[in-house]
């Protein structure tokens, strides 16, 4: 790590604090009041959870800030994975007797929709003292620290990971106090301080470079496969489409992702997407092939890693039912047009122009 850096940005941070008393007092006062609200969760209270109040919950979370018509997003994530297992994972994830790798594995593996942003902020918030906010802000800090092993994909974020950034965290807090930088208490305090002093670029690019795990586990593959499909409904959702994840369109054709919409007299259009990580290209485009037996189906497109759509491309050639009408999307393209829109929206967003439910 880079001792220096870290030292400087905190010099800087109490500077500013000691000038800034008022502002920061009011920011902590009500992280405080975010991590007593969250620990109002009882597991008696969790497993009670009505969906008024898993609303309740998740919409706060500045995870969330880039929906506007947050309703109607936990409302596709309760259908997605029913109230009752949201219930049961969440009382797991806060109470669960299993280490947090396993806990953290098995919420990200079992539930739809809520991704290590949404699932790091409540576990911050519920116990600062432990947990880091893992987003898109910290993992600029931790580059900027120079901190070995951080995952730059979400595919590689799984429990063990997870639990070696709390970890650090827990270290840099400890580091801050040391040198007399008492305001950073917890691990909600740091993620203050990252937020303020370590949104530091790496020199050589405008964006941290995203680096794909040398050899990625079956799980790893997996939370690839649901972070694509997930980011797929996301981004359809912000163009405007009814989308929806793991949905039956033709008779033995259950898709990874579509986006639907009523368009006057011609009735519905559908889009159909598959992702890839692992399996049989064969099964994905059988797939694809039962998807257009439905009329409504007006476009199919694969979804994998360039390597992978070469293989698909050349198997799908001999496919005269799919071969002219098959797209093909690279999956890093599909989670960099998701960022691009997600911060675009949480700006648009932070204006309040539009009254909420209504973008």
């Amino acid at each position: 790590m880079n001792e220096k850096l870290y030292s400087t940005a905190l010099f800087n941070y109490k500077k500013w604090s000691n000038s800034n008393k008022a502002e920061v007092e009011a920011e902590f006062n009500e992280r405080h009041a975010m991590c007593k609200e969250m620990q109002s969760y009882t597991k008696e209270r969790l497993q009670n959870l009505s969906e008024e109040e898993f609303f309740n919950l998740i919409a706060p979370l500045w995870a969330m800030r880039m929906w506007g018509n947050k309703k109607y997003y936990l409302d596709n994530v309760i259908e997605s994975n029913g109230i009752d297992l949201i219930r049961k994972q969440l009382v797991n994830l806060f109470y669960g007797k299993a280490s947090i790798e396993n806990r953290w594995d098995e919420f990200r593996e079992k539930i739809k929709g809520l991704g290590p942003a949404i699932i790091s902020e409540l576990l911050n918030k519920f116990n600062p003292n432990e947990f880091i906010l893992w987003n898109k802000k910290s993992l600029t800090g931790f580059i900027a620290l120079g901190i070995s092993k951080v995952p730059k994909y979400n595919s590689a974020l799984d429990g063990k990971k997870y639990a070696y950034l709390s970890k650090v965290g827990r270290e840099l807090v400890e580091s801050a106090k040391k040198q007399g930088v008492s305001e950073i208490e917890d691990l909600l305090a740091l993620d203050y301080f990252i937020w303020k002093d370590l949104q530091i670029e790496p020199a050589d690019t405008a964006v941290p470079v995203e680096e794909k795990p040398e050899k990625e586990t079956e799980k790893q593959k997996a939370f690839v496969h649901n972070d694509v499909r997930d980011r797929i409904r996301d981004i359809g959702s912000f163009l405007g489409f009814k989308a929806e994840v793991e949905k039956k369109v033709a008779d033995g054709a259950v898709v990874d992702a579509i986006w639907e919409v009523s368009v006057g007299n011609m009735g519905r259009i559908t889009y159909v997407f598959e992702v890839q990580t692992s399996g049989s290209i064969d099964s994905l485009l059988l797939n694809l092939m039962k998807a257009k037996n439905n009329p409504s189906v007006q476009g199919i497109v694969a979804v994998s890693d360039a390597k992978q759509l070469e293989k698909i491309k050349k198997e799908a050639s001999s496919l005269k039912a799919i071969r002219d009408e098959l797209k093909f999307w690279d999956y890093n393209d599909v989670l960099k047009v998701f960022d691009s829109l997600s911060n675009a929206y949480e700006s648009i967003n932070s204006l309040g122009l539009v009254p909420s439910g209504l973008f």
